[in-house]
């Protein structure tokens, strides 16, 4: 809350935190605000509505971080003075206990990615992004508006890849800056994987001008 205004969305959890925002509330009651989910959403229904929230109080960006310290919020600044863009991605430069599996995994999202963002079928590089499925992300008030609205057909993880697809290919601008990652536990796992492969195939198939 030092470098900015902070929104929770709490997707239905079951611990403590709606006492804990509750306590911080009290004392940063123009800072901090939250939204709460009876209903688990996952990472496409929680950042929306987060969205949907920043649009209802007409702020100019949403940055979207992970909730469990994996990213540094006192590199904010950086996301907080880079030029305008539609798409700020924090790719992961420096990271910290990141299996290699999971290394592989984003490396190979990211070309498959690339692929289907670009405008030809033998421009393989596109827009030659470098992680494009990082969460830590500043956001436009086009491109979080048109997100904010659309009907998303992501589920779980593979909402990133689709968020920055609603924004490049509707000729938003996008660019990356470096950042630390840390990682921590994860949700993501064998389902989440197909998810993600199976949102890339309609990416795929659009591109090739097939149904999806």
């Amino acid at each position: 809350m030092k470098h900015a205004d902070v929104c929770v969305v709490d997707d239905a959890s079951k611990d403590k935190t709606p006492e804990i925002i509750k306590g911080l509330q009290r004392a940063y009651p123009n800072r901090l605000f939250t939204v709460r989910h009876e209903k688990n959403t996952h990472i496409p229904g929680g950042v929306q509505d987060g969205m949907k929230f920043a649009l209802e109080k007409g702020y100019d960006y949403v940055i979207t971080m992970d909730a469990g310290m994996s990213h540094n919020p006192d590199e904010l600044p950086k996301f907080l003075n880079y030029p305008p863009n539609d798409l700020v991605i924090g790719k992961r430069a420096k990271v910290e206990g990141v299996p290699f599996y999971r290394r592989v995994i984003s490396f190979g999202a990211a070309r498959l990615i690339n692929y289907c963002l670009s405008k030809g079928l033998f421009d393989i590089l596109g827009p030659n992004l470098s992680d494009c499925t990082s969460g830590y992300r500043r956001y436009s008030k086009d491109a979080f508006t048109r997100i904010a609205n659309a009907q998303l057909e992501s589920v779980a993880f593979d909402f990133h890849m689709e968020a920055l697809y609603l924004t490049y290919s509707n000729g938003g601008t996008v660019r990356e800056i470096p950042i630390t990652y840390i990682f921590s536990n994860s949700s993501f796992n064998k389902k989440v994987l197909k998810l993600a492969w199976e949102y890339a195939s309609k990416l795929l198939k659009r591109k090739f001008g097939m149904k999806s």
